[in-house]
């Protein structure tokens, strides 16, 4: 699925931060798959930057595009200024494929060390949207997504990323994505609320994350730069890092360690409803 010269070579292994606590050795088997997590990133609001393999472009700026939003089939519409260097490019190349990479740095919405906690990176060919009904249907698409965002026209310019492949590197380790698993992911359903529920538990509920490390000799999949565990009164901090519908990872910290730990709803969650169940049984456990 691959055409020759992909833009993806040389990729791997340089998106988190220096320092950036890695999963342990023992797989965890209730977790995302990597098709999940790129998709969902993708559809984040995360920032992102479009490139061109071997061009000239200079600085395509912060939160270009602007905004992305991934059609059933798989591909990616992408709304970018209509005066910026890609857009002229794909316009200069008029039906030609030109080659793209498109890099998505997902950063912690809470304060913690290590902050970034990935880069996902989505490669394929670029192409101007001029057929007038994959035209509506994409700003249909866009609309429903970023109901307060620019639309396609004079100003903003309307292109469509074929995936050619995928690749994540996050807190859950390194891994590459075929198109046909790009496209037959869907998004974390808690990815949309995710900033604000670990801001929110940051804030109203410290304590109670706190006696999360009571359960720590319980919880598999727990991973660190020391190897470490133990009771709560060894961590200076534990910090929500990271939510997703199978469960909540944490990030403690002592005079100088870092320490991840994950811990698992009992049952995959679906919306806000089930998120606030599971948590409720997650903090009861801790108490008892």
């Amino acid at each position: 699925m691959i055409r020759p010269g992909s833009p993806m070579s040389g990729i791997g292994n340089r998106s988190r931060e220096e320092g950036q606590p890695r999963p342990g050795g023992e797989a965890v088997a209730r977790q995302p798959s990597a098709a999940e997590r790129v998709r969902t990133l993708v559809e984040s609001t995360a920032s992102a930057a479009l490139t061109i393999p071997g061009a000239d472009l200079g600085d395509l700026g912060h939160g270009v595009p602007q905004a992305r939003v991934v059609t059933p089939s798989g591909d990616v519409f992408l709304l970018v200024p209509a005066d910026s260097p890609v857009a002229r490019a794909v316009a200069h190349a008029q039906d030609d494929d030109v080659t793209a990479v498109m890099e998505i740095t997902d950063v912690a919405p809470v304060s913690v060390p290590h902050r970034i906690r990935g880069r996902s990176c989505v490669a394929g060919w670029l192409t101007s949207v001029r057929d007038h009904e994959e035209h509506c249907a994409a700003a249909r698409l866009l609309a429903e997504r970023h109901p307060a965002g620019p639309v396609p026209g004079e100003d903003w310019a309307l292109l469509r990323l074929e995936v050619g492949e995928a690749y994540a590197d996050d807190l859950w380790g390194q891994a590459h994505v075929e198109p046909e698993e790009f496209a037959g992911a869907a998004a974390d359903p808690l990815a949309r609320h995710e900033a604000d529920l670990l801001q929110h538990l940051a804030a109203a509920h410290a304590e109670q994350l706190r006696t999360l490390c009571t359960l720590l000799g319980d919880v598999e999949g727990t991973e660190g730069t020391d190897g470490a565990g133990g009771g709560c009164q060894a961590w200076d901090s534990v910090v929500p890092l990271s939510l997703d519908r199978f469960g909540l990872r944490v990030r403690l910290r002592a005079a100088d360690s870092v320490w991840d730990a994950r811990f698992d709803f009992p049952e995959p969650v679906g919306d806000i409803t089930g998120l606030r169940r599971a948590m409720h049984r997650l903090f009861e456990a801790a108490a008892s």
